[in-house]
């Protein structure tokens, strides 16, 4: 079933796969990698595949969910809806079919506002000919540090209608950014018992290259042993800006 989310810049989760694997420094101390080893042993049926113990660990295997493509249909209420946070929808494991089946449920459901989120652009870039894209299908990559900024010219490629960068949990500094088909920018710190500290002036210097071009700022969190740990607070505010919202389907995805 879908939650309600605690995370700040969406409503509500969807996740029609889960299982993962570790690709680059922001999945050192993924949060989804433990949670999943909790859901497995509370019984919860998504959760009882096995993963590479290389990579993803015991109770992490990738897996798509057939049932949970009806989800969205049940919800009357329009909703933001984070697609995923407990996998990559644009995993090698991840049949294309199944993909192009999560973006039909998505464009059937003009309602809601989805926001996929992926670590793996490449592959996002090489089959977005491939897909469908309502302009209620924001896309986004992660950025947690210079080594990943390759993913912003693969997600710049997409036909998406927003397209947005993660920079959570930022490990540095990440300047000099090509925003230019970019819509909106996330930026936060990690937490939990091994947390990487996040320099406040990493996060201005995002922040400020938003201002420059005009591109929306989200700052989710300082982070520490718990999410909210270090609060919210950058220059003695929150910064909660998001894309507008569409309110119709007729507008052509800006490339």
């Amino acid at each position: 079933m879908s939650a309600r989310s605690s995370i700040e810049w969406t409503e509500t989760t969807w996740n029609p796969s889960t299982g993962c694997d570790k690709v680059s420094a922001g999945c050192d101390h993924c949060y989804a990698l433990t949670l999943a080893k909790r859901l497995k042993a509370m019984g919860s049926a998504k959760y009882q595949l096995d993963g590479d113990p290389r990579t993803s660990g015991p109770g992490f295997g990738v897996a798509a969910h057939l049932a949970s493509l009806a989800e969205p249909f049940r919800w009357r209420e329009p909703r933001l809806v984070f697609v995923n946070s407990m996998s990559d929808l644009f995993h090698a494991k991840i049949p294309l079919d199944f993909i192009r089946q999560v973006f039909d449920v998505m464009a059937a459901t003009p309602r809601h506002t989805y926001q996929v989120l992926t670590k793996r652009a490449l592959r996002l870039r090489r089959i977005a000919d491939k897909l469908p894209w309502p302009e209620n299908v924001w896309i986004g990559t992660s950025v947690e540090d210079q080594a990943a900024t390759s993913r912003i010219a693969e997600l710049s490629r997409v036909p998406a209608a927003v397209k947005f960068l993660s920079c959570e949990p930022l490990l540095g500094p990440l300047p000099d950014m090509d925003l230019d088909h970019i819509d909106w920018v996330i930026v936060g710190g990690e937490s939990g018992a091994n947390c990487r500290p996040m320099d406040e002036e990493w996060v201005v210097g995002v922040r400020d290259q938003c201002e420059r071009v005009g591109v929306p700022f989200f700052f989710k969190q300082w982070g520490g042993r718990t999410p909210k740990a270090g609060g919210r607070l950058l220059d003695g505010r929150t910064w909660d800006e998001m894309p507008t919202r569409p309110t119709s389907t007729s507008r052509t995805a800006r490339v």
